[in-house]
């Protein structure tokens, strides 16, 4: 089972996590808006359809990569305030180390090859946000 979803919702990690065990082993990861720099409003855009498409494509590669029984990504978009969850990856597979190494896999592959863009305000102030090194380095260890 593969679940995608990109929504303006709240994630109910409970919810997701519930829908994940199917035996063997869940291993997930819940990234959280950060303050740094004084950020008070992280606001996410994608491109409808193709932001789901990357983000399949990358849970396809995964449960095909580790023989996973379930993947899920849940991606936030629109404002979201520091300590909001903004992401969640799960995976389940038989075994442990399989389903640890999708899920860091998902989430370093997620930083570089989904579509979304990122602005930042702070004092009022708005910037778009780069594209960081390290996760391009992040991402490459899984080539």
């Amino acid at each position: 089972m593969i679940r995608v979803i990109v929504s303006r919702d709240a994630i109910d990690i409970a919810d997701e996590f519930t829908q994940l065990e199917q035996g063997g082993a869940v291993a997930t990861f819940t990234g959280l808006v950060r303050a740094d720099d004084g950020v008070a409003t992280l606001e996410l855009e994608h491109y409808p359809g193709a932001t789901e498409a990357a983000l399949t494509r990358l849970a396809e590669e995964a449960r095909a990569r580790w023989s996973l029984t379930a993947a899920t990504i849940v991606h936030r978009v629109g404002p979201m305030a520091p300590g909001e969850r903004i992401v969640f990856v799960g995976t389940c597979s038989a075994h442990r180390a399989a389903a640890l190494e999708a899920c860091a896999f998902l989430i370093d592959r997620l930083k570089t090859d989904a579509p979304f863009w990122k602005r930042e305000t702070v004092d009022g102030a708005s910037r778009w946000v780069e594209a960081r090194a390290t996760d391009d380095h992040a991402a490459a260890r899984w080539s």
